[in-house]
């Protein structure tokens, strides 16, 4: 009962939406239910976790695509959306047409696939989109970040042939991996096969899940089977993440189509008998929902965070008023690569400034006063009162840069 009460205790505490009010990060408003308004700091984060996720796509041959918000309602009954889906995408009538708000990205991406004819010799094609998506969710089911109607994910579709799929997959198994342990998650694997009703053929199905069963065999994590919870147009891995109270969140998402392909009869020309064949579509999220992802960050740590991710890196203090104009020169040369405030209001003193900055999450408190001003140094200090004392700001600059390249240093009482 006293875990189960500490549990629930710490919970309340580190609420995302708690939170999100406290440190100004988002907030939600009647005019746009379920639309989050992201402020600066919130933003901030966003942005940070979308470059990340960029910076990663150049090292892992994914190319960022940009594609339509809005589609004619054909492209969704090709791609078998509108019968399955309708009630739960935004549409509208414009000039006698019905069009749609995008509830995934899949079928545009289906779309710029089919832009022209493929070789074998380009697979595997892989694309990446950050568009901007809607899903008209039940305003009783709207939770926050958790559940919300606009989102975007850090959505990316591979087309490979069946042959590359084995590699394709243990690929994305590592990129998951490397993701989720620079947050401090650890994760659970489940391999979901064919269910009772799906698409294409036995053999196809049987191949299908050997290879993704190599994949995670060759990734070296224990993994379970979940029989037939496989989704109708292909098997899929399923991931488990967890967060520091032991939270599982489903987040990450691995999965082969077959239908799509199929539907919108896709082909690459193969070898030299110049024979049409039909790829593999891996449909595949890492973060998933940047909403969602967010309001899990912000619990799994607390508001504390990690100095790469945080909207309030450090700020500087003068000891008194004298000192003003040398705390806003500082905050200008750090300001231009991190994010960096300055606290001059005359009505607080010294000590009320250096908690309201622990308070606040600062990540660095930076006091200045005439002896720092002198030698165009700062007095260090971190939200958990360790004092680092007198660095220069080229000292200052390099730890920042280690702390920002090195994602999981989170050593802020090492300088």
């Amino acid at each position: 009962m006293k875990e189960w009460k500490h549990f629930q205790e710490e919970a309340a505490k580190r609420d995302h939406r708690k939170i999100g009010r406290e440190q100004e990060l988002f907030f939600f408003s009647d005019i746009s239910p379920g639309s989050c308004f992201f402020q600066p700091n919130g933003a901030h984060i966003y942005n940070t976790l979308v470059k990340w996720i960029q910076s990663e796509y150049k090292k892992r041959g994914f190319q960022e695509v940009i594609t339509p918000n809005i589609f004619n309602v054909k492209l969704w009954q090709q791609s078998g959306h509108w019968q399955h889906y309708e009630d739960n995408m935004f549409s509208f009538d414009a000039e006698k047409e019905k069009f749609a708000l995008k509830p995934m990205n899949c079928p545009g991406h289906c779309i710029m696939y089919d832009n022209r004819p493929r070789s074998w010799r380009e697979l595997p094609i892989r694309m990446a989109d950050f568009g901007v998506l809607h899903r008209n969710e039940l305003s009783g089911t709207l939770t926050g970040l958790t559940r919300v109607r606009r989102f975007c994910q850090d959505d990316a579709h591979i087309f490979c042939t069946m042959e590359q799929v084995e590699e394709e997959i243990e690929n994305c198994l590592k990129f998951m991996r490397d993701v989720y342990s620079t947050f401090g998650y650890t994760f659970n694997l489940f391999l979901s096969t064919r269910p009772e009703k799906y698409m294409g053929s036995i053999t196809t199905w049987d191949q299908a899940e050997k290879q993704l069963e190599n994949s995670l065999n060759k990734f070296g994590m224990p993994w379970e089977k979940n029989p037939g919870d496989g989704a109708f147009y292909g098997p899929k891995i399923d991931i488990q993440l967890k967060d520091a109270l032991r939270r599982c969140h489903q987040c990450a998402t691995i999965q082969l189509d077959f239908q799509n392909p199929e539907n919108f009869n896709l082909t690459y020309v193969s070898g030299d008998a110049e024979e049409k064949k039909r790829p593999v579509m891996i449909h595949r999220a890492i973060l998933g929902s940047l909403e969602r992802q967010i309001a899990i960050l912000t619990e799994n740590y607390g508001g504390k965070w990690p100095f790469w991710l945080s909207p309030r890196q450090a700020i500087v203090i003068p000891v008194n008023p004298k000192l003003d104009d040398y705390a806003r020169e500082v905050e200008k040369t750090l300001g231009l690569d991190y994010q960096v405030n300055v606290n001059v209001d005359p009505g607080e003193t010294l000590n009320k400034k250096v908690r309201n900055a622990q308070l606040a999450q600062y990540n660095f408190i930076l006091v200045v006063g005439e002896k720092e001003r002198d030698s165009q140094t700062v007095n260090v200090r971190t939200r958990d009162n360790k004092v680092h004392g007198e660095k220069s700001l080229d000292a200052l600059r390099a730890r920042f840069a280690e702390l920002t390249e090195n994602k999981k240093d989170n050593s802020e009482d090492e300088f």
